[in-house]
């Protein structure tokens, strides 16, 4: 055990070196500090957004949830995947495009800016505070996911861990701001995917193969290798379809598209996409795969459990498997791994809504550097807080912010990266059309059937296209 613990502070504190030491590089700008100057190269855009977008709901939530379910969970990666290609294929480039010519430092100012350059206050403080509220809920969720690994390797209060995520993450952000968060952020994802492919070699070394592995899900029970979930009410198209809208939520979520306005440049876009997916894929089929090795090696976290605490459980299939396989040093790379994925998302969440505050909500501040560091520390300590005390798993806090950001930003943002018009009133509409929708939905328990942000992201699409053509039929001006 003490090898274990040596590992894995060594990986924290090399993490926290690098971010450390972007400060050589900073520059006393706001621009600098939220957007790193927008001077990144592809490859660090890539391992970044990367690590970013496949961070706690990756390790924590998504294996528990392959963990309950089994081979289903393809069905969800696949369909996020495809998801993330729409959106690095025709949204990213457009994302750098736009910020650049606006000089805009954060997603609030894209969305309240409209064809001609204006921008709209009203517009920009909502998304400022729509980012803030559910970009620390989202940021909480990311240091409740580290501190869940934590929990179920040493047995810690699930506080210490917590507290250490957030000491970190504030650590090397207040010092180098987006640059120390994009940096460590690509450290992170090579440890992230190298610890992973450790795990599954040992899960499947010890499983004894995949054909064995299939046999031992199929005894367990043969619900973990049906591919198809049961009581499908909208059926497999529309069950997969809105996996698809999951992953193109991405489009919604300020703390990943900030990495494609700090790229170097738009035409840059297609190389970080390309590095982007060679990273993820392998990720995504070694982090399903390991969840279904540790559902037939350690087969009863969730026996006998009510479906409200399964979850839960669930969520430490991951740690429970590395402890009964790997050696002392694997393992401690394995849960720095997993410490890093909570750590580099936090991160860009907790820059995000500083941008928001002093940017969007309060922009007298917009030229301080030092109001955007203490406003980092203001919302660390939100998501601390908010980490210590919330009771939802991992996986449900991740998805019910990431379903409201998708749902509110997104449509909106796609309206303005083409270059529609939307008066202030539309905008507004939609993005409390795509909020209400979602919850709407969620509430009426339809969430297992079609996940929520497909129907959250064409509701205010909807609602644009319905005022354009009344617009031209009325002479209502859009």
């Amino acid at each position: 055990m003490p090898l274990v613990v040596v590992s894995f502070l060594a990986c924290l504190a090399g993490f926290t070196a690098i971010g450390v030491l972007s400060m050589r590089k900073a520059k006393a700008t706001t621009e600098d500090y939220l957007v790193a100057g927008r001077s990144v190269s592809p490859w660090l855009t890539a391992l970044s957004s990367a690590a970013t977008n496949n961070s706690g709901f990756m390790f924590i939530g998504l294996f528990g949830f392959t963990y309950r379910f089994g081979v289903q969970a393809v069905w969800l990666q696949l369909g996020w995947i495809v998801g993330d290609v729409i959106a690095w294929t025709w949204i990213h480039r457009r994302v750098r495009v736009r910020s650049g010519e606006l000089g805009a430092t954060s997603v609030p100012a894209l969305l309240a800016t409209d064809e001609a350059g204006r921008s709209a206050r009203p517009i920009a403080i909502v998304a400022g505070v729509l980012t803030f509220l559910f970009l620390g809920g989202y940021a909480a969720a990311q240091l409740k996911a580290g501190a869940t690994a934590l929990t179920g390797m040493f047995g810690w209060d699930p506080s210490v861990g917590v507290v250490i995520g957030a000491v970190i993450v504030v650590v090397y952000c207040y010092a180098g701001g987006l640059r120390a968060s994009i940096w460590t952020d690509a450290a992170q994802a090579l440890v992230m995917l190298a610890s992973l492919l450790v795990l599954l070699v040992y899960a499947l070394s010890a499983v004894g193969g995949p054909a064995a592995l299939g046999d031992a899900l199929e005894a367990a029970d043969p619900a973990l290798v049906s591919w198809i979930p049961d009581d499908l009410g909208l059926g497999l198209g529309l069950y997969l379809l809105g996996f698809v809208f999951g992953g193109l939520g991405a489009i919604g979520q300020p703390h990943i598209l900030v990495r494609s306005m700090a790229i170097r440049g738009a035409d840059e876009i297609r190389a970080a996409r390309t590095i982007y997916f060679l990273w993820y894929v392998p990720f995504s089929i070694a982090a399903v795969a390991t969840a279904l090795c540790a559902r037939a090696l350690v087969p009863d976290l969730v026996t006998g459990l009510d479906p409200a605490l399964a979850g839960a459980a669930a969520e430490r299939a991951l740690p429970s498997v590395a402890a009964a396989l790997l050696p002392d040093v694997a393992l401690g790379l394995l849960l720095a791994g997993v410490f890093a994925a909570t750590m580099s998302t936090a991160d860009s969440q907790i820059l995000s809504c500083s941008a928001a505050v002093t940017q969007d909500i309060a922009p007298r501040l917009r030229t301080s550097v030092m109001a955007s560091k203490l406003a980092t520390l203001a919302v660390a300590t939100l998501a601390l807080l908010i980490a210590l005390y919330a009771g939802q798993s991992v996986f449900s806090l991740v998805l019910g912010a990431w379903s409201a950001l998708g749902a509110a930003f997104g449509p909106l943002l796609v309206v303005r990266l083409f270059r529609g018009a939307v008066p202030t009133w539309l905008a507004l509409a939609m993005m409390a059309t795509g909020l209400v929708t979602v919850y709407a939905w969620t509430a009426a328990g339809l969430s297992g059937a079609v996940f929520e942000l497909l129907p959250g992201m064409l509701a205010p699409l909807l609602l644009y296209a319905g005022v354009r053509g009344l617009g031209r039929i009325r002479g209502l001006s859009p």
